[in-house]
């Protein structure tokens, strides 16, 4: 599952991260609602990736919906400040899923969380 930095580092074209991704079977990359939403709203306030790029992102990446147990690993999580982070956390770990991000350190504290920095 990849977070909204991992995203819009793909999109970027960083190489490190795009070559991990080529090498990803088709269905196994996918964004959580919550990282999607995070990303749309910065790109309708005019930042990058444009909306017809987000828009061709839906087409190739699922969006999966952010269900009740999502919201019920969310409710056990230590707070942070980062809102959006815990909420894809939450999200990840109630799939079983590994998180993409270039920021770690957001998520080192979530017990049982599995992340991975693709950009490295």
């Amino acid at each position: 599952m990849l977070d909204a930095n991992a995203l819009i580092l793909l999109l970027a074209g960083n190489e490190r991260l795009v070559g991990r991704a080529e090498t990803c079977e088709v269905g196994e990359l996918c964004l959580s609602a919550i990282s999607f939403a995070e990303v749309a709203h910065g790109s309708a306030l005019g930042k990058e990736p444009q909306p017809e790029v987000l828009c061709r992102v839906q087409e190739r990446i699922p969006v999966l919906p952010f269900g009740q147990e999502a919201a019920s690993a969310y409710a056990g999580l230590p707070f942070k400040r980062h809102r959006f982070d815990r909420l894809i956390a939450a999200h990840a770990l109630s799939l079983g899923l590994t998180l993409v991000t270039a920021n770690v350190r957001d998520y080192r504290d979530i017990p049982g969380l599995d992340v991975e920095d693709w950009t490295q």
